[in-house]
């Protein structure tokens, strides 16, 4: 068992040992910078995110629409064709003001050109090519 006096003595060096660490943090050197919490890249989309309506010309013709997500220069979505009609998978990349993206299910290859809400070049579908062009919807 601890004496009177040394209960009181432990007790006082507790007390001031608390009252040390509470100085100190109100001094700065037990403060931390906020974390700051990135988004999940999941949740990351670029200016060309979203739907796109167009029409194609050429070797092919018909209307399109793309659903896009960005993700940095990767592009993710869908594409909807009249013709050969379906939705098929699409993948492409943006750098800059080139863009470049393909149906692989449709063997079709797309070059051009966005700027804005808008874009516009060239695609190939075995044996014949044209031209695209599409407009931001939302």
């Amino acid at each position: 068992m601890y004496s009177s006096r040394r209960r009181l003595a432990l007790l006082a060096l507790a007390v001031s040992a608390a009252a040390v660490l509470t100085a100190g943090a109100g001094s700065g050197w037990a403060k931390h910078k906020p974390v700051k919490h990135k988004k999940p890249a999941s949740t990351l989309s670029g200016p060309l995110s979203g739907t796109w309506s167009g029409h194609y010309s050429g070797g092919y013709n018909g209307m399109f629409t793309l659903v896009w997500t960005q993700s940095g220069s990767k592009l993710t979505g869908t594409i909807k064709l009249s013709s050969p009609s379906g939705t098929y998978s699409i993948n492409g990349s943006v750098h800059g003001g080139a863009i470049q993206f393909g149906a692989v299910t449709v063997g079709a290859t797309y070059k051009g050109s966005v700027s804005g809400t808008s874009m516009s070049g060239t695609y190939q579908a075995s044996p014949r090519g044209g031209f695209w062009s599409a407009k931001k919807t939302s």
